[in-house]
């Protein structure tokens, strides 16, 4: 199983990005799908995070502005990042929980995608 990000880049504060993340490979299911940043100098924090079925789960710092979803059919999850910070910058991670030929969930992350913000 892999898991590949696309969308990061460079924007101005108060800009949009739309971050997508598509896993591929042999499985029998997704659970949870999320997004996670690294900052430098930081430890990885959770951005959001959203179940197969069920309600979405926010960071506090990018409530209201990032919007997570996810096309199950397409295995893919989006994050949509709206009125964009500079401390926003960061690599952004994609997280998803599948399961592979049983009743555990097994986590893989994606490589990373930047996402730079410019004051």
């Amino acid at each position: 199983v892999q898991l590949q990000a696309f969308g990061g880049g460079l924007v101005q504060a108060g800009g949009s990005l739309r971050l997508s993340c598509s896993a591929s490979g042999r499985m029998l299911s997704i659970n949870v799908m999320g997004w996670y940043r690294q900052a430098p100098g930081k430890q990885r924090e959770l951005v959001a995070t959203i179940p197969s079925r069920g309600y979405t789960n926010y960071a506090d710092s990018v409530k209201g502005r990032f919007t997570i979803s996810r096309d199950n059919a397409k295995n893919t999850v989006y994050l949509q990042m709206n009125s964009l910070k500079p401390e926003d910058t960061a690599v952004y991670y994609c997280n998803a929980n599948i399961y592979i030929n049983g009743p555990i969930g097994v986590d893989y992350w994606g490589k990373g995608t930047q996402v730079t913000v410019s004051s």
